[in-house]
């Protein structure tokens, strides 16, 4: 493959803190409740297959409110056509730029050659890279693992990132840790494959041009700052859904914001006219609410803030009432 030159980067678009692609989770309601707690956090949406796009809903796979930019999209593919295809319908949608998943361990979508199996295929993932770029305008970018079993020598790594730079891409998220393809579920490989975040830092420093953002066991803000001391960014993912909260100081800690911290209960009100409006579209509240049940942490009252929005809801006539209770337990939190 002839070797061209790397596109720079979105510059009004900063990678410096991201919330991760995460199945099930990052939604668009849990989007719309991030925002509200991070103005500048990059937001990326669950996993979405070509398939789903091109065949299924795409007006619901893409939905998202205009409140939630920075955003951006993550497919999972391996066909070119169909991954150039998508992402315009990523750009049309207004998305900021379109990941590539070639991260995820599960069989499932092995069997479909998307996710982690394509750091196999190097060629084909520059392939990938090359029709989406040439089809939109906006970042394309990667999300890998630092290998796989079997592909696990840092040379192969840098023949990886190596040819899909030559592709184009500027932007790699590493998450610091190889897949192992067979025997592990996507959960143990999260746990077990050790962290290795020295081997990122060398691809970093070897690749010096490249925008690299670590991903993989970053818990705290104190933990982020460090890590932005060697590379271009970093991305949470369990810890930023499961402590949402974290959230609300990463724009004075991390961007050098001189706005307030929002308040728990703050940012509960914020998204309670979303909920209204979801309840009137004929949504049910759980649909959201799911996503704040991580704003519950060490007080007290917090179990019944759980129960409120968990279980109450589902026996309620009057959900929004139950959300102004569930506001009132965080008042002062």
């Amino acid at each position: 493959m002839p070797q061209t030159l790397a596109a720079t980067p979105d510059a009004n678009l900063s990678r410096r803190f991201c919330v991760a692609p995460m199945m099930d989770w990052t939604d668009r309601h849990f989007r719309y409740f991030a925002r509200t707690l991070s103005r500048h956090a990059l937001l990326y949406s669950e996993m979405v297959t070509t398939g789903a796009l091109l065949h299924g809903d795409a007006e619901r796979f893409l939905r998202h409110d205009e409140s939630e930019h920075p955003l951006a999209l993550q497919l999972g593919g391996s066909d070119p056509a169909a991954l150039a295809a998508c992402a315009g319908m990523a750009e049309r949608a207004g998305y900021r730029e379109v990941n590539l998943n070639v991260g995820c361990p599960s069989d499932r979508v092995q069997n479909n050659m998307i996710g982690a199996c394509l750091m196999g295929h190097p060629g084909l993932v520059a392939d990938c890279v090359k029709a989406m770029r040439d089809a939109v305008s906006v970042d394309v970018t990667v999300k890998h693992r630092i290998g796989i079993n079997g592909r696990e020598s840092y040379d192969e790594l840098c023949d990886f990132v190596g040819q899909v730079r030559d592709a184009g891409c500027r932007t790699f998220i590493v998450h610091a840790r190889i897949a192992i393809l067979e025997g592990l579920s996507p959960k143990e490989n999260r746990e077990i494959p050790p962290l290795r975040y020295d081997v990122a830092a060398r691809l970093k420093e070897d690749f010096p041009e490249l925008e690299i953002i670590l991903n993989g066991g970053i818990k705290t803000l104190d933990e982020c700052a460090a890590h932005l001391q060697h590379f271009d960014g970093v991305m949470l993912g369990r810890e930023a859904y499961h402590n949402p909260y974290l959230l609300a100081e990463v724009d004075q800690r991390l961007f050098a914001c001189d706005q307030p911290t929002i308040s728990r209960a703050q940012a509960l009100t914020e998204i309670r006219p979303y909920v209204a409006r979801h309840l009137d579209e004929g949504g049910a509240m759980h649909h959201v609410t799911r996503h704040v049940l991580g704003l519950a942490q060490a007080f007290r009252g917090a179990r019944r803030f759980r129960q409120l929005l968990s279980v109450d809801i589902h026996k309620s006539d009057d959900p929004l009432a139950l959300l102004d209770q569930a506001i009132g337990l965080l008042e002062g939190h």
